[in-house]
């Protein structure tokens, strides 16, 4: 073979190198590597962890592992992890999928509502965000936090307004509080604190008694009447003498919180507790529950009327019979005990 054709085959076969290693960066880079046959898959990726770390975690996504290695290397984000809640869409490239580990960081929407205590939420928060409820909770209970913001550790769970919000998955305990703080800041209007301010309560005692109305009716259109009736009492001395305050009681000195108790007996109302409205005349000292935004505002714009009493009304479940007067309120209420006492609820 001449020399002319030894070079000419060393050519061919360089352009062939060449070319192979130019369609397999060309594939490696450009060709879809997912391995998931639903539209998008979701990777979490924890505060701290290292390249294998994630590489454990994104490898049953991948069909080819190895591409995916060669471009998250050229790219740089071996070195450049970053924490949080990514989604990988189906027939992705790697090098779609490496910008999205890079920058895409996807928000959770974390609900709540209704929480008893900070315990309950920071178990419903841990579900949703990457601390943990014991995270949560030593930042909900941290006393440097409650007292700059003159809250009791009872009052705590005031802080927390139910409703839907939109984190990134690496939020952090202090971070998540911080968070709660302003939008419990931006919920406190100067309506609002106007409207509080002229029936004498301030922002704690209002949500304090609008808890007590979340747990007496889970009619929305009813919870300014019994706001009404909570109002007439507190305006004019009386206990409040509500009962879902004595199951609350029950359960705070029982530390029995999933307790489910449908029927208050006369000697619960003996039961000594700051919580106990037949015993003290004096408010709760902090919400029995996590009142809905319709709660808050129920108790600000409480229905003006002459009632001072209510009880179950059998006849139109979910909704109660209001009275003026002991009289009229005595013969509601042996309605209804009739109808508990048939259907044996005895607790």
């Amino acid at each position: 073979m001449s020399k002319k054709s030894i070079i000419l085959v060393l050519a061919i076969a360089l352009v062939v190198v060449l070319s192979g290693i130019g369609y397999y960066a060309y594939t490696s880079v450009f060709s879809s590597n997912t391995n998931f046959s639903e539209e998008q898959a979701v990777v979490y990726i924890p505060t701290g962890v290292g390249y294998n770390t994630v590489l454990d975690s994104i490898q049953p996504l991948l069909k080819n592992t190895e591409s995916f290695e060669m471009v998250a290397d050229k790219k740089g984000y071996k070195l450049n992890i970053r924490p949080g809640r990514y989604i990988l869409k189906r027939n992705m490239n790697n090098n779609e999928i490496v910008n999205v580990l890079r920058s895409g960081n996807t928000p959770v929407k974390v609900r709540f509502n209704n929480q008893e205590r900070l315990e309950n939420l920071a178990g419903r928060v841990a579900k949703q965000i990457e601390a943990d409820s014991l995270e949560l909770l030593q930042a909900m209970k941290d006393q440097e936090f409650l007292a700059e913001n003159e809250l009791s550790e009872r009052e705590a769970l005031s802080l927390y307004i139910p409703n839907q919000y939109e984190f990134y998955w690496n939020t952090s305990a202090e971070e998540f509080r911080q968070r709660m703080l302003q939008e419990y800041n931006r919920f406190w209007t100067e309506e609002r604190l106007k409207k509080a301010e002229k029936i004498n309560l301030t922002p704690s005692q209002v949500m304090v008694l609008a808890s007590i109305v979340q747990k007496e009716t889970a009619k929305v259109d009813e919870r300014p009447k019994v706001a009404g009736v909570y109002m007439n009492r507190y305006k004019n001395g009386w206990k409040l003498d509500a009962d879902p305050t004595v199951i609350y009681a029950i359960k705070d000195v029982t530390q029995k919180f999933d307790t489910i108790i449908k029927r208050v007996l006369y000697k619960d109302l003996e039961l000594d507790s700051p919580y106990n409205t037949y015993l003290y005349k004096e408010l709760p000292p902090g919400p029995i529950t996590m009142p809905d935004i319709s709660s808050i505002d129920a108790v600000l714009n409480y229905q003006d009327h002459d009632y001072f009493f209510f009880v179950a009304d059998v006849e139109n479940f979910g909704y109660h019979k209001f009275a003026e007067t002991l009289a009229q309120h005595n013969r509601n209420k042996r309605d209804y005990v009739r109808w508990i006492n048939k259907q044996g609820i005895r607790r």
